[in-house]
């Protein structure tokens, strides 16, 4: 059966159609003859109880230039859509957390929202994966100097990160010695009210920073992002290179650590960072690492996701008493 398909995501004409995980979702589920509209997350609006949004019709092509074709605007009701994927990029900010709390009010059986808004709100990417400890590498949250001083002191090597940032931005290694630690809390200090996400160096991250994408909670593929020569960071958005990688032994293990809690809260789509043998982060807002992986590894994943949609909504429409 074709379904209605709507998009929330950013502006789709400055998309990397080569690297866009969005865009190869959208390419899937035109592939199955579904329909498909985009809107952007500040085109919502709820009047009297019902939530719409000014959406065009879509259609996507793999064409350098030209990858996507608009409809006329409309206020499509979302009430009346299948699937609603909320694909957004971060900052998690209160816009973000808005937006989650927007399609919340969506009839319980309307449109299935992939990944779920109210888990996606509760599992910012470096807060979520704090309930697995075990798996992390040294971690301390926190805004109080001493005890950051006094971390760094113990482990000697330590990356500070934004707890609300992506893509890299504002993530500073300070080997021992270093003097800027003062000023870099300084500059937090000045834009953010949060905790500062400490964490103890993990040197393998020289060999890549790993990408595994769960459908469902079980393990897809991986893409290893490997940082380029004197930058701490193994973002793709600020350089890293990525290459072909397989899952290991210790992969498997977080993944089966993590993948149940996944599949109940209704995260479909989930990217994870590994380095080395520690879980880093969980990425549920809009995970990317798809196309990377289908071009180095033959492995699609994109129907595979799609499958899972399709999945719940039978299991859904099943459990509805007719």
């Amino acid at each position: 059966m074709a379904l209605a398909i709507a998009i929330q995501m950013d502006p789709i004409d400055t998309i990397n159609i080569d690297a866009d995980s969005t865009f190869a979702l959208a390419l899937e589920a035109q592939a199955r003859g579904h329909a498909l509209f985009h809107y952007l997350p500040h085109a919502l609006t709820l009047h009297d109880g019902r939530l719409y949004a000014r959406a065009r019709p879509l259609e996507v092509l793999r064409r350098q230039g030209n990858h996507h074709r608009f409809g006329a605007f409309e206020e499509l009701d979302l009430a009346g859509v299948d699937v609603i994927l909320m694909r957004q990029d971060p900052p998690f900010d209160m816009a973000y957390i808005t937006a989650t709390h927007l399609l919340e009010l969506l009839p319980e059986n309307g449109p299935l929202v992939i990944n779920d808004p109210a888990a996606v709100r509760n599992a910012p990417e470096k807060l979520f994966v704090l309930r697995f400890k075990e798996l992390m590498p040294p971690t301390l949250l926190t805004r109080d100097r001493d005890a950051i001083r006094a971390f760094w002191r113990e482990h000697g090597d330590i990356i500070l990160k934004p707890l609300f940032g992506n893509g890299g931005a504002g993530v500073f290694r300070l080997r021992p010695g270093d003097e800027n630690l003062t000023a870099l809390l300084e500059i937090y200090e000045s834009i953010q009210r949060e905790p500062v996400m400490v964490q103890r160096y993990i040197p393998e991250v020289r060999q890549g920073d790993k990408r595994i994408i769960l459908v469902e909670g079980e393990a897809m593929g991986a893409v290893l992002r490997v940082p380029p020569e004197g930058e701490a960071r193994a973002n793709l958005h600020v350089g890293a290179r990525p290459v072909k990688t397989k899952l290991t032994a210790r992969d498997r293990e977080i993944c089966a650590a993590i993948g149940p809690t996944l599949r109940v809260q209704g995260l479909v789509f989930v990217g994870i960072d590994v380095i080395g043998d520690w879980l880093t982060e969980i990425n549920v807002t809009s995970p990317t690492g798809i196309q990377e992986i289908a071009r180095l590894d033959g492995v699609e994943i994109a129907p595979k996701i799609w499958d899972a949609i399709e999945t719940r909504l039978a299991e859904r429409a099943n459990r509805t008493p007719a």
